[in-house]
């Protein structure tokens, strides 16, 4: 019996102690936008903004929320800069549109400083991947923040699904 125990506690050992190779890769491929992708979404949520007289600021981060491209318009105030940062980092980091994030504006995670939980925040994805979000700010509105970045994932939908 004693011999059986001692069986049985090596092979649980060897077991817990062998990485499941088939299950958990040692790397991970993640798809990014590329800087010209970047751009194309900012400069068409500037332009989708300009055609309704507004002058914004916009942001592109990665998945990660680190800036790829960043535009303010000729006349757009300085903090709408910022704050179009605040809004595609908190839509990348949540993997959600920052207007469906409203309701927890006012809780402990809402209120943190590097966080804009207002609508102006959408996420870019394609295939069910996150690539990276775009936040928008300037306009009267953050619905008609919504617009503009979502305006700029449109410009640029379709060649990221055809590139998958």
């Amino acid at each position: 019996m004693h011999k059986i125990t001692q069986a049985f506690i090596a092979t649980a050992a060897v077991a817990v102690a062998t990485p499941a190779l088939a299950e958990d890769p040692m790397m991970v491929s993640v798809k990014r936008l590329s800087l010209e992708t970047a751009q194309t979404v900012a400069q068409a949520a500037v332009a989708a903004c300009r055609e309704k007289g507004i002058q914004i600021g916009v942001t592109v981060v990665d998945r990660d929320g680190v800036i790829q491209a960043q535009l303010r318009d000729t006349i757009a105030a300085p903090i709408t800069v910022p704050i179009s940062y605040k809004k595609a980092y908190t839509a990348a980091n949540f993997n959600a549109a920052t207007s469906a994030l409203e309701p927890r504006a006012d809780t402990a995670v809402g209120r943190q400083d590097f966080l804009v939980m207002s609508a102006g925040g959408v996420t870019i994805e394609v295939g069910g991947a996150l690539l990276g979000a775009v936040g928008v700010s300037g306009a009267p509105a953050g619905e008609t923040d919504e617009e503009c970045a979502q305006a700029g994932v449109d410009a640029v939908q379709d060649d990221l699904e055809m590139a998958m």
